[in-house]
């Protein structure tokens, strides 16, 4: 489950990444609340925007993000962007401080944050197939998963506790020092122990190849299909565990931080049971998606805050096993010079879905109750184990049939011939 840690290089970037995360997921925390209690009266469609603004720039900057990482030496990109994230939490923070924040500043520096995460987020993923073997890949994805939603559990219960008793604004201002963490992990990396793999060629047409390559893999094609559904509809957490906790069950910042701590242990749960599995399948995203949409749907119907945040757990588990098992199913089938163009793809669409989703979710919550918005994400993963299942069917050529003379009379056959290749990208 922990082999990628015996790496040097791997061990102090997850380190770092531990505490950076922890400072993202209380800026995160403090932000929402922030937004929703402090600039606003209870808007989850203002929380809406503030995602909107922060993870569109995704959709709009994905091609050239990812050529980035394709072209440049993704560890000087890393530098960049964490030291100009950490310049956006202090700016935030001061201004909150002053007592001089107004809504539209926090849309301004969402904005600002999500061009940068634009930039960041498929140098960061690809740079993971520099410190570890293709052989560990899946497990180190894993881990970083682990890593992440780790933070998870002690960040926003943290935040919640401080922007009760010091206010927001200090929290974004801790979070600014903990990219020192992650700045401090990639200057202190062994470069001589660092895989040396192909950039892209120089010469038009790199983008529209990376986009041809997904389009001639139908698997891919399907794992981004299911991440755009449950990513857009289903994975905002925020809106609908602010709206459950203040609207619905009358709580305060501090409940807040705590529900999403508590998602967060069957999170991390999740993230390890994928580390322990040798190779990313199909099957478990699209197993992982159904089982996130019945999760959803008990949560919805919890009778009290406490049932609430325990069936919060299993959303964290089968969330995580989604989203771990498709990242790690792009990286390793992907070919190495194509990965950061395919990743930022990925990532497009994983978080630019959201500025579609968000203020729909915030909206339903807004019209028609908290437990709406669950159901909308509920909807989301039940769909899309449907869309997983009928083309599994139809791509294998499968068939049932009925035989009184065998002993198990129900059985599936297929006539496929072939399986779908990883490497060649040709129809």
């Amino acid at each position: 489950m922990f082999r990628s840690l015996r790496i040097f290089n791997y061990r102090i970037w997850f380190l770092g990444a531990l505490v950076s995360n922890i400072g993202t997921w209380m800026q995160r925390t403090a932000q929402d609340w922030l937004v929703y209690d402090i600039l606003t009266n209870q808007d989850a469609a203002a929380m809406g925007i503030v995602m909107a603004l922060q993870l569109g720039p995704q959709l709009l900057l994905a091609p050239w993000a990812g050529l980035v990482a394709d072209t440049y030496d993704r560890r000087k990109v890393l530098l960049t962007t964490q030291v100009s994230m950490a310049a956006l939490g202090a700016g935030l923070g001061l201004l909150v401080l002053s007592g001089h924040a107004h809504l539209w500043h926090v849309y301004a520096f969402a904005l600002a944050l999500g061009v940068v995460s634009a930039v960041d987020a498929p140098a960061r993923q690809s740079f993971v197939s520099e410190v570890v073997s293709e052989e560990n890949l899946p497990n180190a994805v894993a881990l970083n998963s682990a890593s992440f939603n780790g933070a998870r559990m002690v960040g926003p219960a943290a935040a919640g506790l401080l922007t009760v008793a010091v206010g927001p604004g200090w929290v974004f201002l801790i979070n600014t020092v903990t990219f020192a963490a992650m700045v401090l992990a990639l200057l202190k990396m062994r470069s001589s122990e660092l895989r040396v793999l192909p950039k892209a060629p120089p010469g038009k047409g790199r983008i529209r190849a990376g986009l041809k390559y997904v389009r001639y893999r139908p698997d891919l094609v399907m794992v981004l299909v299911a991440i755009f559904i449950v990513g857009t509809f289903g994975l905002n957490f925020a809106v609908y565990i602010a709206a459950m906790a203040r609207t619905e069950f009358g709580q305060d910042a501090g409940i807040f931080g705590l529900l999403n701590s508590i998602m967060a242990i069957g999170s991390v749960a999740g993230a390890l049971l994928s580390a322990r599995r040798d190779k990313p399948r199909l099957r478990f995203i699209f197993g992982a998606a159904g089982a996130f949409g019945v999760a959803c749907m008990l949560a919805a119907l919890s009778p009290n805050l406490w049932i609430f945040a325990l069936s919060l757990i299993p959303v964290g588990l089968f969330a995580l096993t989604l989203m771990t098992s498709a990242n790690a199913y792009v990286q390793t089938t992907t070919t190495p010079v194509m990965r950061g163009r395919v990743m930022a793809l990925y990532f497009a669409i994983f978080l630019g879905g959201t500025p579609l989703g968000a203020p729909i979710v915030g909206w339903v919550s807004n019209a028609f109750g908290p437990r709406w918005s669950l159901g909308v994400a509920a909807a989301s993963g039940l769909i899309t184990a449907v869309i997983g299942l009928v083309w599994a069917w139809r791509a294998h050529h499968l068939r049932l049939h009925y035989d009184r003379t065998m002993p198990r009379r129900l059985y599936l056959t297929s006539n496929a011939t072939e399986s779908i290749t990883e490497e060649d990208p040709r129809p």
